[in-house]
């Protein structure tokens, strides 16, 4: 709508991105604001709230009546607020929309399983989650590809050059970062807002990067590549004010979760954003939390199955430090403290070529 709006009207200041992002941040932030508590008051009317796993810590049970479904309000706002300000022939900005909306219905689907048989376990079985998900990433891959026809190349940090053209695997290769991430946030959601600030640091990040890929003078300055993605730019500030809004409400002790209708899709689209802006390798470092939590989990696992012992008291490994009597805002702030200074050194890096 603003950027109809700069080419009817002429009004320059609405062709420009930074001004569009910011008036998508706060239009995102204002519709959560709005919204959330309307949905608190209805999903304690109908018992749409969070079943706790028996076998989580002593302390969540008290958690058990906390409404849950919430990434539905933020998500949605993010899209309405991008709605409102995206060019809507950049393909890349249509394919943040499709990933956005793709996983939100996996997520939705998800928590509306585990809130109507009252089990956190009830919800799509883990192999048709994962069907979903890659049903979901194959179609926005495929989009990238055949609409947008984007560059297969592979970029490594500190080389300014591709080391490889992945061809007709890079599908593969998108659809595995887009799920790892998707259910690494996922992983990451257990504590109030534990996922939330990494998520918000992370989109920050990317949404430098992206705004730098898209411009070519800043781009050819970095040595970075150069692609006409920058409009996304306005989709990841625009969630990154929905998130915002969400926070208000989600930090300890926590008014409502986000379910993962809100965590699949949130790391599903940063995924999508790494791809875009070139720096699946440097997503790694950008959400080095997210990487850490699936880590302990994998290790549990893994030792479980192959060893019988356990590498920590419980995983994902917030609830580790959780066992061992840590204060749930302890855990929180410097789970954040962490993802901050990862995502500040992901930025130092893109001078460093």
């Amino acid at each position: 709508m603003l950027y109809a709006l700069h080419e009817l009207l002429n009004i320059n200041i609405l062709g420009y991105i930074t001004i569009r992002a910011g008036v998508s941040f706060f239009l995102a932030l204002s519709f959560t604001l709005y919204l959330m508590p309307k949905f608190i008051r209805w999903a304690q009317r109908t018992s749409s709230v969070q079943p706790i796993n028996e076998w989580a810590p002593e302390n969540h049970q008290q958690k058990a009546k906390t409404p849950t479904m919430g990434g539905i309000v933020f998500i949605g706002a993010t899209i309405l607020a991008s709605m409102m300000t995206i060019k809507f022939s950049n393909m890349y900005a249509v394919g943040a929309i499709l990933t956005l909306v793709l996983f939100a219905l996996i997520g939705f689907q998800d928590d509306f399983a585990k809130i109507k048989k009252s089990e956190n376990l009830a919800g799509l079985k883990p192999k048709a989650k994962l069907a979903l998900q890659i049903m979901a990433s194959l179609v926005v891959t495929c989009f990238l590809c055949l609409m947008a026809d984007f560059n297969t190349d592979l970029y490594v940090p500190f080389i300014k050059t591709p080391v490889v053209d992945m061809g007709i695997y890079s599908i593969i290769f998108w659809c595995l970062v887009i799920i790892s991430t998707s259910n690494a946030v996922n992983l990451t959601d257990g504590l109030d807002g534990l996922a939330t600030v990494p998520s918000l640091a992370a989109l920050t990040s990317f949404s430098i990067i992206i705004y730098i890929t898209g411009n070519a003078t800043i781009s050819s300055y970095l040595l970075m590549p150069n692609f006409y993605v920058g409009e996304v730019a306005i989709v990841a500030a625009a969630l990154m004010g929905a998130l915002t809004g969400f926070l208000w409400f989600n930090c300890h002790p926590a008014e409502v979760f986000m379910g993962d209708s809100g965590s699949l899709t949130v790391g599903a689209f940063l995924g999508y954003l790494a791809i875009i802006s070139k720096s699946e390798i440097l997503l790694l470092l950008i959400g080095s939390i997210f990487v850490i939590e699936t880590i302990s989990v994998i290790l549990q696992v893994g030792s479980y199955r192959f060893r019988k012992k356990r590498v920590f008291l419980m995983a994902p490994i917030h609830h580790h430090f959780e066992m061992k009597k840590w204060a749930e805002n302890k855990i929180i702030v410097r789970f954040w403290i962490v993802a901050i200074l990862s995502n500040l050194v992901a930025l130092i890096t893109l001078k460093i070529r």
